[in-house]
């Protein structure tokens, strides 16, 4: 076999066809790994959803509403918001949204009553400090209503969001003046957190007719609902 000659050509031809190659291995793999991921995720978020409402029998995730808004001509999904129905009757909805913790990006879940009591909320992702911001999952009440825990807070309790309606006061950490404990020696994470669930609330009730509290559906409309950061060290 002959020898290929060491020159700039050749080398080019095996970089273009090693460099074809690993695309086309690559687009293979993501191809078998999508599907899985993606009933990974729906299967995540149906849990969340049944978690942090009470009890419904609709499909939330086929009633969603979807909140844009657009900037330098680009749209960006803010929050996305999933109906809760049983029967005919609304029972209340869940939101979607998103802040920035210490450690980047946290997505919350928060389920509000038509009230727009927080009936439960649940941490779908975020990157912060195992041990520390991490504790946000459950240090702000959340509960597992599969062990019949009920979703009230207790006055006594200081941490927990439970059975507040953020329209009445936005929530804050004791530390900026409000009513709720931060994460121990976490409370850029606790501030973002809390940011988060204020959005979500303002979304809910923007996504709502002021008249007889009906749902407007209004399914990818443009809104702006803006999240505060005030920002301190850890």
């Amino acid at each position: 076999m002959k020898k290929l000659e060491s020159s700039l050509k050749n080398m080019l031809l095996v970089l273009t066809g090693v460099t074809v190659l690993s695309v086309a291995l690559l687009a293979y793999v993501n191809k078998l790994t999508q599907e899985p991921i993606a009933e990974a995720n729906a299967k995540i978020l149906n849990e969340a959803l049944k978690k942090v409402l009470p009890e419904f029998t609709n499909n939330p995730v086929a009633e969603s509403d979807t909140l844009f808004s657009e900037k330098d001509g680009k749209k960006s999904v803010d929050f996305i918001i999933y109906q809760a129905k049983k029967g005919d009757k609304q029972v209340g909805a869940a939101v979607e949204a998103k802040s920035m913790g210490f450690g980047g990006e946290m997505i919350v879940l928060v389920g509000f009553d038509v009230a727009g009591v927080i009936y439960n909320y649940a941490l779908l992702s975020h990157v912060e400090t195992p041990g520390l911001g991490s504790k946000a999952d459950k240090w702000f009440g959340a509960y597992d209503p599969i062990k019949g825990e009920k979703a009230v807070a207790h006055k006594e309790d200081t941490k927990s969001i439970l059975g507040m309606n953020p329209g009445e006061t936005p929530l804050k950490v004791n530390k900026d003046g409000g009513q709720v404990d931060a994460i121990t020696a976490s409370t850029i994470t606790s501030r973002s957190f809390l940011n988060a669930v204020n959005a979500a609330y303002k979304a809910y009730k923007s996504d709502k007719k002021e008249e007889g509290g009906e749902v407007n559906t209004v399914t990818g409309a443009s809104i702006k609902v803006e999240l505060t950061d005030s920002v301190s060290a850890k």
